[in-house]
């Protein structure tokens, strides 16, 4: 049983290094191509030889990258603050309040996220033509709302109903409007989803490209997906490998940050309302 035992960790770990090795390696090779530069590029070496930060240099000088970062920043920030607010007043609505028609308004809710992007691609650029708002940020934040407020609405119906309803019956009987009910008695509890939810939305909006090549015309309004897959080299069959993953390293690493700041109020968010007690 013993020997049983220790066979049956070993393979656990294994599995969990192969894992490991399978979700960061990608990573760790854009770092390492990102610092080699040349025929440097095309030689297999765990670390370069010579790093450089050349083509980190190179993404920012030769292109408005940075405003490329800005505009994904704006954009994303703004997706992920008027989703929050529009799901946790539709989730209070749809969670807490009886009505008819809530399971096939729900139901609906869910159903527009399920078609592709693609479907409703060339209605939506007639929509953000006719509001005038092709290349512009207003149009990718309008254009994105598609796609991540069915989802947090969803996601978080489902967590404002776990809540006790004895809280609310408390603050009713204080005095307490569905207003002060929200803001001051669920709000604070559901953070964790808050957080899980907005960063999910957030990398989503990060990390969009059809509606942002669509919607977008120059390049200091392009966001940094779009802009890292239009760049090109010195001649029309030469793609600078090396600007590509320096790029992607820099897009990369916010995502990471912000994933190991939250991580604790991310699984948190993820199996609350798995167990009822």
């Amino acid at each position: 049983m013993a020997a049983r035992r220790i066979a049956g960790q070993v393979l656990f770990w294994l599995l969990v290094a192969l894992i490991v090795v399978y979700t960061i390696f990608p990573f760790y090779w854009a770092i390492v191509s990102s610092l080699k530069s040349g025929s440097a590029l095309f030689t297999v070496e765990a670390w370069p030889t010579e790093p450089s930060i050349a083509n980190y240099v190179s993404v920012f000088s030769e292109q408005p990258f940075g405003r490329n970062i800005l505009n994904s920043v704006i954009v994303a920030t703004a997706v992920v603050a008027l989703s929050l607010f529009l799901a946790v007043t539709a989730s209070h609505a749809l969670g807490r309040v009886q009505f008819r028609g809530r399971s096939p308004l729900l139901l609906m809710i869910l159903a527009v996220s399920m078609f592709p992007q693609v479907a409703v691609l060339s209605g939506l650029f007639e929509v953000i033509r006719w509001l005038g708002l092709y290349n512009n940020l207003l149009g990718l934040i309008l254009a994105y709302m598609i796609f991540t407020l069915p989802f947090t609405v969803w996601v978080l119906t489902t967590f404002m109903r776990e809540l006790p309803k004895e809280l609310e019956e408390a603050a009713v009987v204080d005095g307490a409007s569905p207003w002060i009910v929200l803001t001051r008695v669920f709000l604070p509890l559901l953070w964790p989803a808050l957080v899980t939810t907005g960063l999910l939305a957030f990398i989503a909006a990060w990390n969009e490209f059809l509606f942002a090549m669509t919607f977008t015309l120059t390049n200091e309004m392009r966001t940094v997906p779009v802009a890292i897959a239009l760049m090109s080299g010195s001649s029309e069959f030469e793609l600078p490998w090396g600007n590509v993953m320096a790029a992607s390293v820099v897009v990369t690493v916010p995502l990471v940050i912000l994933v190991l700041i939250f991580q604790r109020r991310i699984v948190s968010g993820l199996t609350a309302g798995a167990v009822k007690g």
